[in-house]
């Protein structure tokens, strides 16, 4: 488990819409067009765009992701800042489309937001930066 310094108590997000659809092996696409709120849709989308090759689109989709994310952790009480912890599976799709968004950044050269975004994703998650490459 992360170490919570700042005595913040953890977000936890409600389960994802898509998260059913995805885990039934629905293509991406077709989820996040039917659950548009869905960070977990989008960081797939990210994920698989970045896996391919396929770089700007990757950036894009985790750019969606992320922005969702934040308005689901607004909604669940989130500040700003504290905790968001990857064991939660919930606060998985924030997580990833986070990393993505990170490592898309870095290959497209706006190294500020690569390091803004990996930061961010250590400090809400040192677990899921561990898990997703973010080092």
């Amino acid at each position: 488990m992360d170490q919570n310094l700042l005595g913040i108590p953890p977000t936890e997000l409600p389960e994802d819409p898509a998260a059913a659809a995805l885990a039934e092996g629905r293509d991406p696409r077709s989820v996040a067009a039917a659950a548009p709120t869905s960070s977990l849709a989008w960081a797939q989308l990210a994920e698989d765009a970045l896996a391919d090759g396929l770089t700007i689109e990757a950036y894009a989709f985790a750019r969606t992701g992320y922005h969702r994310g934040l308005d689901a952790l607004r909604r669940a009480g989130w500040k700003g800042q504290g905790p968001v912890p990857w064991e939660h599976e919930p606060n998985r799709g924030f997580l990833r489309a986070l990393a993505v968004l990170s490592k898309a950044a870095g290959e497209i050269g706006e190294t500020d937001e690569q390091q803004r975004c990996a930061d961010f994703l250590r400090s809400s998650s040192a677990t899921a930066a561990r898990e997703l490459g973010i080092d």
